[in-house]
């Protein structure tokens, strides 16, 4: 396991496309042309059908949706938007009910100095940061699932740059215990995330969060690096993270996308490194590897969680709105001994 981490060490200092740094789960920026001296505003949304046939004893499967989510954004006069998106699946949340994800207002007259404020997602991974609707694998990366936790949370964000620029940067002072909570704690958590584009194929980038995640404690904190990297040989893109993290954490936070968190350890790390091609505006392959380590001073009992994943996919795209996924998951696990592969299909059509 050591020349595993050795060799995924190196994708530290990490990034893919810039829009990623947008702080809600559609993506992008508004245009010029949506920018008036009036209100505006755009519908917009997606659903994610999906169905998973699962390797284990009884050959578990079901049918569900994996994301279902409708939002608004629009502009306000020139130096303000603002953005709301509704989580209407019931297999993302602890309750199963509708729930409000994203809703924030950005004064955003200058590139360099745009200010968030509301619920959005952590400036914190290239994986969280990619919109929803845009993830290459259906799954994201068990690393960014179990130690970027919460995914989203409440405050206040100091962002610059675009998709046309070499550098952009995200800083935010957030509560640190998730949506549809009140924080109860004094002390907020400070999160960022930079990156830098070395050349036309290549861009790089880190993360890093202080926090005291434990309710109502001021005292046990937490803290969190990641690097990330991202090349873009026209057809063929290759994209890779590792994700180190320390301290207290919060065994009541929701894992990301509806994953379960596990018991972690003081330390614990993680990593993937994935690659597709673009073999024409239909058809894209990609491949998947990465694990995570929930802790990194154990090795030998029976509560002590390592995880290695290979995805093997396909992307077919109808267009634009429509998308299929197939992905087939081998997943190795220490803790139980069953075989847990997993064959994913979903759908996605976007408006």
């Amino acid at each position: 396991m050591n020349n595993k981490i050795y060799s995924l060490i190196i994708l530290v200092f990490i990034f893919h496309i810039n829009k990623a740094l947008a702080q809600g789960c559609e993506g992008g920026d508004l245009t010029a042309s949506d920018s008036t001296t009036t209100i505006n505003a755009k519908i917009f949304g997606y659903i994610q059908p999906q169905y998973d046939y699962n390797f284990t004893d009884g050959n578990e499967n079901t049918f569900k949706f994996k994301r279902a989510r409708i939002g608004v954004m629009g502009k306000m006069y020139d130096d303000f938007s603002y953005y709301f998106m509704l989580e209407t699946s019931p297999f993302i949340g602890s309750s199963g009910d509708a729930y409000l994800m994203d809703a924030f207002i950005t004064y955003d007259k200058y590139n360099w100095y745009r200010v968030s404020v509301g619920s959005f997602k952590q400036p914190f991974s290239l994986d969280v940061s990619t919109p929803c609707n845009a993830l290459v694998t259906i799954d994201r990366s068990i690393v960014a699932d179990q130690l970027v936790a919460p995914q989203r949370d409440f405050g206040l964000m100091l962002l610059g740059g675009n998709n046309y620029t070499k550098f952009n940067y995200a800083i935010a002072l957030m509560n640190g215990r998730g949506l549809r909570v009140k924080d109860d704690n004094t002390k907020k958590d400070i999160i960022g995330r930079l990156t830098y584009k070395l050349t036309n194929f290549l861009t790089i980038g880190g993360s890093f969060r202080y926090g005291y995640p434990i309710p109502n404690n001021n005292d046990d904190t937490r803290t969190s690096v990641g690097g990330e990297f991202a090349l873009d040989f026209d057809k063929l893109k290759i994209q890779g993270e590792y994700i180190y993290d320390e301290g207290a954490y919060f065994s009541g936070a929701s894992g990301g996308c509806g994953s379960t968190p596990v018991a972690l350890g003081e330390r614990r790390d993680g990593a993937y490194l994935m690659a597709y091609y673009d073999v024409n505006d239909k058809f894209q392959p990609v491949f998947k590897y990465e694990y995570f380590d929930a802790n990194l001073d154990v090795k030998d009992n029976t509560s002590y969680v390592y995880q290695e994943r290979m995805t093997l996919g396909a992307n077919y795209f109808f267009n634009d709105k429509v998308r299929l996924q197939i992905n087939y998951q081998a997943n190795i696990q220490t803790v139980i001994n069953v075989d847990d592969d997993a064959l994913l299909a979903q759908i996605q059509v976007r408006f």
